[in-house]
């Protein structure tokens, strides 16, 4: 079909973009501080080079957000396509520098291959494809490659939305995480995601006797803080069972041979959590966290004097929420581990992104584009336990998706990379995505 751009010189095309993809990893734009803004410069000289107008907004200084769209020529909800430019610190040890953008064992190594730059230099690619077509897509196409979304997206997709949001209202929008091999049982399975948890922030506030650190006292601030923590990390919060993570579980267990189907399947039943601890932690913690609300501690605060026992001590807590679930609903859960000595202030809650009608036009071409370009894999709904910038799009209306496209081998596993040293991409698995992605969004708008 002409709309899946078949006929296109797809090896020249997949070479420049990984061109594009080691350039871009070359840039430094780890979140704090973030420094977007020579990312954002450099999509808007790619974009300029096919007669796009792209509009660089700065939310902050050097923190630059890239917008470019394509008018359609009928009246169709629009699709909007979204990367973000920011990426984690590249902390532990690295084989290859994680800002070299080197290729090594055919993949290209750096922080952002995976999370998420390589999804940005597709988006930006189907933005110069669809510039070289003869007649303007039918459905309005926009691009938005943002700042911050790994510390919250309020000088990226929050702050386009709340100041100019007109520049990327949509019907539909396609962001991360999704679309990766994920092999489960040695079957090969496309998560595409429907849902992601809300992020709820809490300060976890103990009071004790204060005194001099020399004279040992009991139940002080911080021993009761530390047995608080001690029973949160110990004890799973009660099981909730979203849809999209219902149907992920039977769609996956449809494919398994018997009888692993039919263990699989009882990770919905009530003995769930004792299945899941069957498999490999690597598979296991994203399931049970799709099927829990959580809370983890991150960092803890007393005074600064070693010799004083403090008065108070704060425990920040990162929590997350699943569909149809609040921070209310949270707190009321830690404190039937914990008990109600404790406070618990509500700092910040980006509530639950997620559609239980998922199966939209947009969703059967990205299954089909999975179909037609691995056969034997299979394409899944997904609940994914972090946050994306969908928590800003959302907000406009928007049908979210998460579907940035990349076969990976079996020994490279999707969790392994993401947030990790040694971030790589491998080029035949990064050019697939390429193609992937170019068949859904062309039948998609053409």
């Amino acid at each position: 079909m002409r709309n899946s751009w078949s006929d296109l010189p797809w090896h020249e095309i997949g070479d420049e973009a990984v061109k594009d993809l080691q350039s871009l990893l070359r840039i430094d734009t780890t979140n704090p501080p973030g420094n977007e803004s020579k990312a954002a410069e450099f999509v808007a000289d790619r974009l300029r080079e096919d007669n796009l107008e792209p509009v660089i907004l700065d939310s902050a200084p050097n923190r630059s957000n890239v917008i470019t769209r394509i008018e359609g020529s009928e009246d169709l909800a629009p699709l909007l396509i979204s990367a973000h430019l920011d990426v984690v610190p590249a902390e532990g040890q690295w084989t290859h520098p994680p800002f070299g953008g080197e290729i090594h064992d055919g993949c290209v190594w750096g922080r952002g291959a995976v999370d998420m730059k390589q999804m940005a230099v597709m988006c930006m690619w189907m933005m110069k494809l669809l510039a070289r077509q003869e007649k303007p897509p039918k459905r309005t196409v926009i691009f938005a490659a943002v700042a911050d979304e790994e510390c919250g997206c309020d000088y990226g997709s929050h702050w386009i939305v709340d100041n100019h949001p007109d520049l990327v209202r949509a019907g539909y929008m396609i962001t991360e995480i999704g679309g990766f091999t994920l092999y489960i049982q040695g079957r090969r399975f496309y998560p595409i995601q429907v849902a992601e948890k809300g992020r709820v922030l809490l300060k976890l506030k103990a009071q004790g006797p204060a005194g001099h650190a020399s004279i040992p006292k009991k139940n002080t601030a911080l021993t009761q803080l530390s047995e608080a923590l001690m029973k949160l990390g110990q004890t799973s919060l009660p099981r909730h069972i979203p849809l999209a993570q219902r149907h992920f579980i039977e769609q996956v267990a449809a494919e398994l041979p018997f009888p692993i189907r039919r263990v699989f399947k009882l990770i919905l039943s009530p003995i769930g959590d004792k299945i899941l601890n069957l498999l490999p932690a690597a598979q296991a913690d994203p399931l049970k966290a799709a099927l829990h609300n959580t809370v983890t501690p991150t960092i803890i605060q007393t005074n600064d004097t070693r010799n004083v026992i403090p008065e108070e001590a704060v425990a920040l807590l990162d929590g997350r929420t699943l569909p149809g679930q609040t921070a209310v609903d949270l707190v009321r859960e830690i404190r039937d581990v914990i008990g109600n000595r404790f406070t618990i202030e509500v700092e910040d809650e980006k509530p639950p992104v997620w559609m239980d009608d998922y199966k939209t036009d947009l969703y059967e071409l990205m299954y089909r584009a999975i179909k037609k370009h691995d056969p034997e894999g299979t394409p899944v709904p997904w609940l994914v336990p972090g946050f994306t910038d969908a928590k800003a799009w959302h907000r406009l209306g928007m049908r979210c998706y998460g579907f940035s496209p990349l076969q990976l081998p079996k020994d490279l596993a999707f969790s392994s990379l993401f947030h990790a040293p040694n971030e790589r991409v491998p080029i035949q698995g990064f050019q697939w995505g390429l193609r992937v992605l170019a068949d859904v969004v062309g039948q998609f708008v053409l």
